[in-house]
């Protein structure tokens, strides 16, 4: 490992076992800007791609005692920086199909036998997470309902953000299961 590889894993050390604030700064302010500069490989927006650096930040903090660090910083926080990327675009992607697929439906004529109105839709919603453990059907609503993110929920509940991801693809899964005949009309919402 070079010289700035071994500073970089120290400083993952200090912050692991000492909790070190200075080592995370540091961390910070080498790794924010080209990381940002990074992101914009896969994102159009500048603040996207700080949002989504900020947010890998707010992640290696808040993870610091259970890294597990196999490649170098450089590397894990690029894999890091990547994956988020892609998870903003598939986020972004699902938000366009759902605001297209609304355009198109809205110039079809109306065919009442597959019409639902959104108390209805609530109301299939509300008993398909009814069928949820309670923890489970709780983290999905905080989530998709107050627009919560993973991290801040795993914060709030005091879990692992692996727990919450857990939770919400068996959410995710029993709901598509659950209103597999309604899936049109909550395409963007359980994607």
């Amino acid at each position: 490992m070079n010289s700035e590889g071994e500073k970089e894993a120290e400083l993952i050390r200090r912050m692991a076992l000492w909790n070190d604030e200075d080592a995370f700064r540091t961390l910070f302010y080498d790794f924010f800007s080209p990381l940002c500069v990074f992101a914009r490989r896969y994102l159009e927006s500048i603040d996207d791609c700080e949002d989504v650096v900020q947010e890998v930040f707010y992640r290696l903090w808040k993870n610091r005692t259970q890294l597990h660090i196999e490649s170098s910083v450089r590397n894990f926080l690029l894999t890091s920086v990547r994956n988020a990327c892609l998870d903003t675009l598939r986020r972004q992607m699902a938000e366009e199909n759902w605001i297209v697929h609304l355009q198109e439906h809205k110039k079809e004529e109306t065919d009442t036998s597959d019409f639902y109105t959104t108390h209805e839709l609530e109301e299939l919603l509300r008993t398909a997470l009814g069928k949820l453990p309670e923890p489970i059907a709780e983290t999905f609503r905080l989530n998709r309902f107050e627009g919560k993110t993973y991290a801040e929920i795993a914060d709030e509940k005091g879990l692992s953000i692996k727990t919450i991801e857990a939770y919400i693809s068996k959410a995710l899964r029993l709901l598509r299961k659950e209103l597999k005949d309604y899936l049109p009309f909550f395409v963007g919402f359980l994607g």
